[in-house]
C-alpha cells in the first residue's frame, strides 16, 4: 500500500498521492455510514430518516471527489502541463465529464 506522498507510475505518468490517508478515512466512514443505512432500511426505518442519510453519504462522496480532484490537480496535472502530457488532460476532462454528472 503507498503511504502519504509516494510517488505511484500510471499511464506513464508519475502520480504524487498526497492525500491517501485522508482519503482512505473518509472511504472508511462512508463504509461505515451505509452500513448503518443498510441496517436502518433492514430494520424498517422511515423512508425519510433514510433518504436524509442517503443524502449525507452522497455528500461525503463528493466532498472525497473534491480532495482527490484537487490532489490530481496539484502534482499530476501539473507535471502533465510541463511534459506537454494532452493524454493526462484528455483522461481528467473525461473524469470530470462523469464526475459533474
Amino acid at each position: 500500500m503507498l503511504k502519504s506522498e509516494e510517488v505511484m507510475l500510471m499511464h506513464g505518468q508519475i502520480h504524487y498521492h498526497t492525500q491517501i490517508k485522508v482519503i482512505t478515512n473518509r472511504l472508511a466512514k462512508i463504509g461505515g455510514h451505509v452500513e448503518s443505512i443498510k441496517h436502518m432500511v433492514e430494520d424498517g426505518r422511515d423512508c425519510s430518516e433514510i433518504l436524509i442519510q442517503l443524502s449525507a453519504v452522497n455528500s461525503a462522496i463528493i466532498s472525497v471527489g473534491k480532495v482527490v480532484l484537487k490532489d490530481h490537480m496539484d502534482h499530476c496535472i501539473v507535471d502533465a502541463v510541463h511534459k506537454n502530457d494532452i493524454k493526462a488532460i484528455d483522461r481528467l476532462n473525461r473524469a470530470l465529464d462523469m464526475f459533474i454528472r
